[in-house]
């Protein structure tokens, strides 16, 4: 779930009006601030990775039992103060508390993942030899690469950079985390929760500031990058990265579709689109942005899922389904891309440009859009959704595999045999049947796309190798029967190393 704006581009917007080499924070649903942070140069962040190298040699020398210890006593310490932490993600985003609540809650259960399963994941296992190195033992194990840098979202500010930052801990490395300007407030305080544990140990740390921030971490000697952002940002950050040869996992946009079969729960279907669409404000970068639905249901699916979303009320009270545009400047995408379906024939079935009433938007849903409109190949990031038609499952497929994006899908039918096919096919990193975002709730599962929607993987046992690399170590027991291992072989051995060739693998 990313954040899918260029950081540097609201510089301008949260700086204004506070203290030199400070920038705030500011309520979106009010445009309050709410704190103020410091702007972190190439100095401050180069004595911070400085502070994160040594902590990082203690905190591998712990070994994963540990680690596991301290990490579960954060654990902890966030869980206890669930309610604070889902006010500052609220005070920041303005999603409303319930969905800032559950984003505490999937952020800790991936957490408590982690640390529970990295020693069984990551620690040295005993591979098999083969037959001619029958003489050596031969274990590979996974080490931690040092310290890694976290460069964060602001739609989930929580859950998602805790997806690199819980996983980086947990295979032993230091965390240097470089929150988007728009929700710092969300990164300082998990780190006071860590160090009010753990004074001494910086092992988690944070540094605040706009896009220069997060390119001097990229320069300053961390040993991998985890970013989670645009695609276009993204190709910025693997350019620095590449000046020093730094490992990069990015987590970037999508544009997700979903395919109704004519044999689908349709009200389920219906439910799980408002939820998939609107959800967040349509902040979601694994939402629903594409609906497919077979002919024959068409019209009975868009009429229930237009009935559900009548309901929902956008707004910054406690009773609202969702709230404002985080970045106000993505109300302009969402303009242009309604605009845009509008001329190009689209029927606005519910809402349309005067949804826009900043920084709210109403849903939006759209159907009969043109295939290869922006509405149809760019990520929206905002409350709406085009509903298509599609004349069976393989023209669904087809369609939701016809964009850059590859990160997530669903399919809806009560073939679960067929619906699994289907998801398979998919060309997207994750894929649910009969439901939506399930996998985020998954800790074993890993996420991650593919194509424009980035590469590497976060979370589960794949999530915990992104962050470690692997060392193979082979030990010899014995003496080899023949000793190919040196300059002055016998011709016997190299005879019956020949006929060994030949037999084992000379008859395909």
């Amino acid at each position: 779930m990313t954040q899918e704006v260029d950081q540097e581009a609201s510089g301008a917007e949260a700086t204004a009006a506070v203290a030199p080499g400070m920038f705030a924070s500011r309520d979106p649903r009010t445009n309050a601030v709410l704190a103020e942070y410091p702007i972190d140069g190439p100095p401050e962040v180069d004595r911070v990775v400085d502070r994160a190298r040594a902590a990082a040699r203690w905190w591998g020398d712990l070994g994963f039992d540990g680690r596991r210890r301290w990490l579960l006593s954060w654990k902890g310490a966030i869980a206890a103060d669930a309610k604070a932490l889902a006010a500052v993600i609220t005070a920041e985003t303005g999603k409303p508390a319930d969905d800032a609540l559950l984003e505490v809650m999937l952020a800790v259960e991936h957490l408590d993942w982690a640390a529970r399963k990295a020693g069984k994941v990551l620690g040295r296992k005993k591979v098999s030899s083969g037959l001619v190195s029958a003489n050596l033992e031969a274990t590979v194990r996974y080490q931690p690469f040092g310290v890694v840098g976290v460069i964060g979202p602001w739609n989930y500010p929580l859950y998602t950079p805790m997806g690199s930052i819980s996983y980086a801990l947990a295979a032993g490395n230091a965390v240097v985390f470089k929150p988007s300007e728009l929700t710092p407030g969300v990164a300082v305080w998990i780190a006071e929760k860590w160090n009010a544990l753990v004074p001494n140990q910086p092992v988690l740390q944070v540094v605040t500031g706009f896009g220069d921030t997060g390119t001097a971490l990229c320069r300053s000697g961390v040993d991998k990058i985890a970013f989670t952002g645009s695609t276009a940002t993204a190709k910025k950050v693997m350019a620095t990265c590449a000046e020093t040869l730094t490992p990069l996992v990015a987590e970037c946009g999508g544009k997700d579709a979903m395919l109704v079969c004519h044999d689908a729960d349709l009200d389920a279907a219906a439910d799980f689109a408002v939820f998939g669409a609107f959800g967040n404000a349509g902040q979601t970068c694994v939402g629903v942005e594409r609906i497919y639905v077979a002919d024959e249901v068409f019209d009975d699916f868009v009429a229930r899922v237009t009935d559900k979303t009548r309901r929902l009320r956008p707004g910054g009270g406690p009773d609202a389904s969702y709230g404002p545009m985080t970045l106000g400047r993505q109300s302009e995408v969402v303009r242009g891309q309604i605009a845009d379906a509008l001329d190009r024939g689209a029927t606005a079935v519910l809402g349309g440009l005067g949804s826009i009433r900043e920084p709210y938007i109403e849903p939006v849903i759209l159907t009969d859009v043109p295939e290869g409109t922006v509405a149809t190949t760019e990520e929206t990031f905002g409350p709406t959704v085009v509903i298509n038609r599609m004349a069976d499952l393989d023209d669904g497929v087809a369609k939701a595999n016809a964009v850059s994006y590859g990160l997530g899908g669903s399919i809806f039918t009560r073939d679960s045999r067929r619906g699994v096919e289907a998801a398979e096919r998919l060309r997207s990193g994750v894929a649910s049947v009969n439901s939506v975002l399930g996998f985020a709730a998954v800790p074993s599962l890993p996420l991650g796309g593919v194509g424009d929607s980035g590469f590497g993987r976060i979370h589960g046992a794949d999530g915990l190798r992104e962050f470690s690399y692997p060392k193979a170590v082979t030990r010899q027991r014995y003496r080899a029967p023949m000793n190919l291992l040196t300059l002055e072989r016998k011709a016997r051995d190299m005879k019956i190393a020949a006929w060994l060739l030949k037999t084992r693998h000379g008859r395909g």
